[in-house]
């Protein structure tokens, strides 16, 4: 059972998504919140197996609970709801942690699935939406300097995963393109987050597009 804990400042989005989730034989929305503090105390109560945090909220916003959740021993994959895909806000809570985002208007079979894909560890983020993001960064210049100092210290083996990590592809599509095992792709991965200093392969996506080194 994948168990869900939904942080939004709306009662009727809670209760939007509780229903639908709950619809799934596999999943169960444990607890709800309605502000970024409250969410925090949830998922520290709960441990859930997914996070759905919204952005905009009174009090304790949802950028900010994401970094606090970041900093638990075992942290969950936090997934934003986001009405604008292509929104500074959630390209701040990418930076902090997310590890991806999930527009309120994606239909019902296809928001079961995607919480199922986050609960794997896989990233919710499509490579057109984290052009758009990159596109629309207001903080590119920093980003870029710092993304291309840590690059510089990749093997040119490792520059090649990251690039895939920039489009999205998972471990099984990475390992085809380059010739590799998954498993040895898998350790690729690891390696490139503590080099980078990433929290998740989100994060590490976001340095390739910053360092330039995606494909266009």
């Amino acid at each position: 059972m994948i168990r869900v804990v939904v942080v939004d400042d709306e009662p009727m989005v809670c209760g939007f998504l509780r229903t639908i989730l709950g619809s799934a034989g596999d999943i169960e929305v444990v607890d709800e919140a309605h502000d970024g503090a409250a969410g925090v105390e949830a998922v520290v109560r709960n441990q859930p197996d997914v996070v759905l945090m919204d952005l905009r909220m009174p009090g304790t916003d949802g950028i900010a609970a994401i970094g606090r959740i970041g900093e638990l021993p075992s942290p969950p994959p936090v997934v934003v709801l986001t009405t604008f895909d292509a929104d500074q806000y959630v390209l701040r809570a990418l930076r902090a942690g997310a590890s991806g985002f999930l527009v309120k208007s994606t239909p019902p079979e296809d928001l079961i699935g995607l919480v199922r894909v986050a609960a794997e560890g896989h990233t919710v983020l499509s490579p057109a939406a984290a052009r758009r993001l990159i596109a629309a960064s207001t903080d590119s210049l920093p980003a870029r300097d710092r993304a291309r100092r840590l690059v510089r210290s990749l093997t040119e083996r490792e520059a090649d995963v990251l690039a895939c990590l920039g489009e999205g592809l998972s471990n099984a599509r990475i390992a085809g393109r380059l010739h590799l095992s998954e498993a040895t792709i898998k350790g690729y991965v690891s390696q490139l987050l503590d080099k980078l200093e990433c929290a998740n392969r989100t994060q590490a996506g976001l340095v390739a597009h910053d360092a330039g080194i995606t494909r266009p």
